[in-house]
């Protein structure tokens, strides 16, 4: 088992060396299966040794994947990475993701709509720094758990999403199952909540339900669905983005109540029904 995750990896840091050493870009594309696990993560590693003090550009390494990936895909991953999965990938995605940028999206030929099914396994994300990912369709149970900075778009959560998140930005075109935000303390989600249902998924102890006022706040969640349906052809992203005016008044702001404070915002409470 060992021998095939360093297998892969070692090709991976072979492929990537003129943008390690002397920083050309690069790109590959090639199968993968669910017996590769933490595909990039010692790729992150000579690439943290050979610049400690000079990170590589975004998408200066770009590899592409068809198949489904095993446990821990992307995992701390570095600044100047960037992973694209055509399939989908087991549980720890982007766990500890470091600057890099992850990408998972069904194969094209596939008929299955993308928001209904799980793309990316438990705890995706978890414990992430920086970096952004992009997931067409829903991930499994505790997403984004302790994420500290990192960007993401994904279509619909399990349980437990967002749990003791301290900070980057989270993007939900979709449902999430219960206990949403629980211990959140900084950083902001945005769930978009057509009918109404995400207040009673939410736990409400430490977070406020916004509305997104803001003309500034509203481009910037723009920019990260555009470039959701750009890496990915989200078919809901391309909707959302179609009737803008209607969509972005359905989205439910969750801001931790201390970050806000911390922040000055001013932003209107939404008010729950009863």
């Amino acid at each position: 088992q060992h021998g095939l995750d360093a297998a892969l990896d070692n090709r991976l840091i072979e492929l990537a060396r003129e943008a390690i050493d002397e920083g050309l870009r690069v790109e590959a594309s090639m199968p993968i299966r669910n017996v590769h696990r933490a595909v990039g993560t010692l790729l992150s590693y000579e690439i943290a040794k050979a610049r400690p003090t000079s990170p590589l550009p975004d998408d200066s390494i770009r590899f592409q994947f068809r198949g489904s990936a095993g446990q821990s895909f992307g995992a701390w991953l570095a600044r100047g990475v960037t992973l694209t999965l055509e399939g989908d990938a087991n549980d720890y995605v982007a766990k500890g993701l470091s600057g890099g940028k992850v990408i998972v999206y069904p194969p094209n030929a596939s008929t299955f709509e993308a928001q209904d099914n799980i793309i990316v396994g438990n705890v995706a994300m978890y414990g992430a720094v920086s970096g952004q990912a992009y997931f067409r369709g829903r991930a499994a149970e505790r997403f984004a758990v302790r994420n500290s900075g990192a960007d993401a778009v994904v279509e619909g959560v399990g349980d437990h999403g967002c749990e003791y998140m301290t900070g980057g930005r989270v993007v939900v075109l979709g449902a999430t199952g219960k206990n949403f935000a629980a211990g959140m303390s900084g950083g902001v989600a945005y769930v978009w909540d057509p009918k109404g249902q995400f207040p009673a998924h939410c736990n409400s102890e430490t977070v406020l339900l916004e509305r997104i006022d803001d003309e500034d706040e509203r481009g910037l969640l723009w920019r990260m669905i555009e470039l959701h349906y750009t890496y990915t052809g989200s078919r809901v992203a391309k909707r959302l983005l179609r009737s803008w005016e209607i969509s972005v008044r359905q989205v439910v702001k969750v801001m931790p109540i201390e970050y806000k404070q911390v922040l000055g915002a001013g932003h209107s409470t939404l008010r729950l029904a009863s």
